[in-house]
């Protein structure tokens, strides 16, 4: 089975993962099309080159990087043309260009199709937008969503062919694992993820302010409101308290979770975007670390009992469970195994990738999961 992987997503290290899993599955044999980099908003993510066995990586252009509704690989027929991929994997939102260009291409090369989702807010789009949404619905042969709040958003939306709920990446539980923290160490937050107001990293450094205790919080991260937060520390008088340590490579994110106490997942739902699924969960919990997350979104589907939910944008609430895994190491233990157990048990590349190629296995045999 000859299969062909379109996606911008896997630049980042550490996605690599489920690509070698996927590839050292019997009968598969699988390429993955990739740009350089992909200029996401809050800054540049070059391609990291991490884990590359047993498939073809593939670096092409990506005309109007960036854009996420407009984005495409211009050199996409030719390589069709070249591979003949029985499957087509387009890990790309329908809506955009990239989808619609891939799909076509795809269809007159004679290849099965799926598209990968996470859209989980009912949304309508402008014309052309809307057309090259449904010309894929119409003509995809199956379809994945990362979670099931994104299935039911697409057959809302009409779509009436397979489909199968499977995140889009895993956690590598070997690479992401526990280790001994010093019992005499500072209490230690983290934050992973973009700098942006659905974020509510401002929310969290408000909670912090008056924590009793010593503490520090550590922030991963770019984005357009670090200027705005670090301002918001330096007004709290908590510079002594508040890293921002800007980006990291993937690979070196184990490392980071480690040191940390307790990871937080402060997001806010706003009318166009909730959290849709939260991988820094996965990788912080894989490590052994507890996990306090909003109950924006998708947040307490991830963590499930293993951690603690407060509800998004209540800073008091969020502050008693900072409190509370501050002053309780029984339960920040506890939650430390459960949270590893739970990862194991529904989170591993290893396990995606096995889902993933079922998809590709019914596709062909023209079945439904």
């Amino acid at each position: 089975m000859r299969v062909l992987m379109i996606s911008k997503a896997v630049v980042v290290g550490i996605y690599q993962r489920k690509l070698e899993e996927i590839a050292q599955l019997p009968d598969v044999s699988l390429t993955v099309i990739v740009p350089p980099v992909w200029r996401d908003p809050s800054g540049d993510i070059l391609l990291e080159r991490a884990y590359t066995k047993g498939y073809d990586l593939l670096v092409e252009p990506l005309r109007f990087n960036g854009n996420f509704h407009l984005h495409y690989f211009p050199t996409l027929a030719r390589r069709l043309h070249d591979l003949y991929p029985d499957v087509v994997h387009i890990d790309e939102e329908p809506y955009n260009l990239a989808a619609w260009h891939s799909l076509m291409l795809a269809r007159r090369a004679g290849a099965k199709t799926l598209f990968f989702s996470w859209q989980n807010i009912l949304k309508r789009y402008p014309i052309p937008f809307s057309f090259g949404e449904r010309y894929v619905m119409n003509h995809v042969d199956y379809a994945i969503a990362g979670t099931d709040s994104a299935a039911e958003v697409w057959r809302e939306k009409g779509y009436r062919g397979p489909l199968a709920v499977i995140p889009q990446f895993g956690v590598d539980p070997v690479l992401f694992s526990p280790s001994e923290r010093p019992s005499d160490k500072i209490f230690t937050v983290g934050y992973v993820g973009r700098l942006v107001p659905e974020k509510g990293v401002d929310l969290l450094i408000c909670a912090l302010a008056n924590l009793p205790g010593a503490w520090q919080l550590h922030i991963i991260g770019q984005g357009q409101e670090r200027e705005l937060l670090e301002r918001l520390v330096c007004d709290l008088n908590l510079k002594d308290h508040v890293k921002f340590i800007g980006q990291k490579p993937s690979v070196q994110m184990p490392e980071f979770y480690r040191q940390l106490d307790v990871l937080v997942v402060p997001s806010r739902t706003l009318p166009n975007w909730k959290e849709q699924f939260g991988r820094v969960i996965t990788e912080a919990m894989a490590c052994g670390v507890a996990v306090i997350g909003a109950d924006s979104g998708a947040i307490p589907d991830i963590i499930g009992d293993s951690g603690l939910i407060f509800p998004e944008d209540n800073q008091q609430a969020l502050q008693t469970c900072l409190i509370t895994l501050m002053q309780d190491r029984d339960l920040r233990s506890r939650l430390s195994t459960q949270g590893r157990a739970r990862v194991l048990d529904k989170f591993t590349h290893a396990r995606i990738a096995a889902q993933t190629v079922e998809v590709y296995h019914a596709l062909l045999h023209k079945s439904s999961l």
